[in-house]
């Protein structure tokens, strides 16, 4: 296994391929050179427009182009002339490839009408191969018109043979030089697309990421409120039953304190277990005694026990049930759980001395109905609390319907009603949103 660099806009994608180690090792070269040649860019066309000028200078001095020319009698400073008029662009050969090209043109027709014949004339070719690359379609149209001008002087000049034997073969290889960069062209956009296509895909993951845990941020931060809130209400309706008991029945008042002290540590028992199951937990750490203990989330089952100790906490409290909740999913059982938890703890907070609760829970074949009402007078509660707005999220997860607010005139009081719909799987956070 090995990585593939691809560079785009300065920063490299990886990816591993099996690939033979020759290749792999001439892949890494390539890649070194693309990488020297985007930091300097300036010393790959120098070194390249060197090359061609040093080749075309020794073609000049050495007397090698006579060897081709048509004419041999050309003064030694129109050859030179035209050697650097057709090498010497080549160094802006990227930045400006089609005045490049036009400069070159000039210089090639002179050199096919006088005779010259230099073969410096082919790097016309790399020009076109760099048009073919960074310029429009349109543009590589017109630069092959350009490129036929010179052929076109030079078949007519010196006529050596037939025009399809002059012409045909420099156009096909104009063609494929062009047909090549084109390719390399569609590579590189191909590329590109892929690159962008992975970072979409990235940044994609991160908001899933980033929504996922705001989501569980909401979730155990609704949990707590159900945990905490609940058992602090009960604990303060202990409380103050047993001041009031303190005077007259010493015993009820060392009941109530046993019955704090009970509700204390099951707060704090359902508080740590929630805050160990938060902990990062490594393979190895899953296997100690440190490890977080978990425990099943509260079901249907568990209400008789949390109706029993809001009476404790001195509410009384007529609980009624109406069919089997055996085949309710777990995820509502616990939102039915939480909704009454929450219902009966406004009560305890909000709904005064001397008042009384009644919880009824219908469980029917499509779905699950919950009705907890009080006798309160402490009036309306505040839509901007924690625990009206977890209830409405739990219902929502389950695409149910909850009502909350005063009892219908003269009765006093506040109703919570709930309706959950039998699903098998809750919406997701988006679904629930809508």
């Amino acid at each position: 296994m090995y990585e593939i660099q691809y560079v785009y806009e300065d920063e490299p994608v990886t990816q591993d391929v099996d690939q033979h180690p020759l290749t792999r090792h001439m892949q890494r070269l390539t890649q070194r050179a693309r990488a020297f040649d985007g930091r300097r860019p300036l010393v790959w066309d120098l070194l390249v427009t060197g090359f061609f000028v040093v080749a075309a200078g020794i073609d000049y001095l050495g007397d090698g182009w006579r060897n081709i020319a048509q004419n041999t009698d050309l003064p030694g400073w129109l050859v030179a002339v035209l050697t650097l008029g057709m090498s010497l662009p080549l160094l802006w050969r990227r930045t400006r490839p089609m005045a490049v090209l036009t400069v070159m043109v000039g210089f090639g027709v002179v050199n096919s009408a006088s005779g010259a014949m230099l073969q410096i004339a082919l790097v016309q070719l790399i020009v076109l191969f760099n048009i073919a690359l960074r310029l429009p379609l349109k543009t590589l149209g017109w630069a092959g018109v350009l490129m036929l001008v010179p052929l076109v002087v030079g078949t007519v000049r010196y006529p050596t043979g037939s025009w399809d034997q002059q012409i045909v073969p420099q156009v096909w290889a104009y063609t494929l030089v062009a047909l090549l960069g084109i390719a390399v062209r569609s590579r590189q956009d191909y590329t590109r697309a892929l690159v962008e296509r992975a970072r979409q895909l990235e940044v994609e993951r991160d908001q899933q990421a980033r929504l996922s845990a705001a989501a569980e941020r909401t979730r155990i931060a609704r949990e707590m409120h159900d945990i905490i809130g609940h058992n602090l209400s009960v604990i303060t309706g202990l409380a103050d039953g047993g001041r009031y008991a303190a005077a007259k029945s010493p015993e009820r008042a060392a009941q109530a304190l046993d019955a704090i002290g009970s509700t204390s540590r099951q707060a704090l028992d359902e508080l740590r277990r929630l805050l160990d199951v938060l902990r990062e937990e490594t393979p190895e750490a899953a296997g100690t005694p440190e490890a977080a203990e978990l425990a099943p989330q509260p079901a249907l089952t568990d209400l008789d026990r949390l109706i029993d100790g809001v009476r404790a906490a001195g509410l009384p409290v007529r609980s009624t049930f109406h069919g089997r909740a055996d085949s309710l999913p777990q995820g509502q059982q616990l939102t039915v759980y939480r909704v009454v938890q929450e219902a009966l703890t406004n009560t305890l907070k909000h709904a005064g001395p001397g008042a009384t609760a009644a919880v009824e829970v219908s469980y029917a074949a499509d779905g699950v109905r919950v009705t907890v009402t009080d006798t309160g007078q402490g009036g309306a509660l505040s839509d901007t609390g924690r625990g009206l707005t977890g209830m409405r999220e739990r219902t929502a997860l389950y695409a149910g319907t909850l009502e909350a607010g005063p009892r219908p005139h003269p009765e006093p009081g506040w109703q919570v009603r709930l309706r959950l719909p039998r699903a098998t799987a809750p919406l997701s956070l988006k679904e629930s949103a809508q």
